[in-house]
């Protein structure tokens, strides 16, 4: 075997850093590969139990094998320092899906797996664990949802199955390093992945396959970078619940 040179070896990282950057669900050209769950974590700047949360959240990001997703809560702000990625809406979430849990309150950081259970979100060994027990069980990603950019449009397409569900588009901004200057976690700078900007539900699946056309210029811009798409059922209230399908794309490729 012959040795390899520097400039070659800078080549083919460059090629896998780009391949990457496509799709973490998408090994090569057509061949789409089902991502094994979806982690929702509800996290907090101005919460001290949550750098080692967000730092765990980072490994699953990483990971390439999850769609993780990071919401910023505003309840902890009146301890001095206000989540600058923390909104109403993501707050509204995490109350919903306590009121789907029969919980009367939340909590940080809480981990929400395939909208079905949740934990302490510290520990990626053990989130990972629950998304494959989900998975074995019949909890997990069962219908193939992908999509694509073409120019100005987000193309969503979703497989057949069973059941119902609403198609929810979470928009999110890949990657921000923040430091505290006020609050408990004051003098800490952390880097924050997939913080949530926009969550919007933009049709309804009934087990039939479906196509949805959407404007791509909400991932093209300051606010958010990539966007995840879930299949995600409701409860009898409209509360959202178990996840059934889901895929994501970052940055701004053309292909996925």
């Amino acid at each position: 075997m012959q040795p390899v040179s520097k400039c070659q070896r800078i080549y083919r990282a460059t090629c896998l850093a780009l391949l990457l950057a496509v799709s973490p669900f998408q090994a090569q050209a057509g061949t789409f590969v089902q991502p094994k769950g979806v982690i929702e974590l509800f996290t907090s700047q101005g919460c001290r139990s949550c750098p080692p949360a967000d730092r765990a959240f980072e490994q699953l990001v990483r990971q390439g094998d999850v769609v993780a997703l990071s919401y910023h809560v505003d309840y902890w702000n009146y301890l001095g320092w206000a989540d600058t990625l923390g909104t109403a809406e993501n707050t509204d979430r995490q109350y919903a899906y306590a009121k789907t849990f029969g919980r009367s309150g939340v909590y940080t950081p809480q981990a929400v797996l395939n909208g079905r259970d949740h934990l302490k979100g510290t520990d990626s060994a053990e989130l990972n664990r629950r998304l494959d027990g989900m998975q074995a069980s019949g909890q997990g990603l069962v219908v193939p949802v992908k999509a694509s950019q073409n120019g100005d449009q987000l193309s969503i397409s979703v497989g057949s199955g069973t059941g119902k569900a609403n198609v929810v588009v979470v928009y999110f901004r890949e990657h921000q390093t923040v430091e505290m200057l006020k609050g408990e976690n004051v003098g800490k700078s952390v880097d924050y992945w997939h913080s949530v900007t926009d969550v919007q539900t933009v049709g309804m699946w009934n087990g039939e396959p479906i196509d949805i056309t959407l404007p791509a210029r909400v991932i093209n811009s300051d606010k958010s970078d990539g966007c995840a798409v879930l299949l995600q059922s409701a409860d009898e209230e409209g509360n959202p619940s178990g996840i059934v399908g889901a895929t994501v794309m970052k940055g701004r490729p053309t292909n996925f």
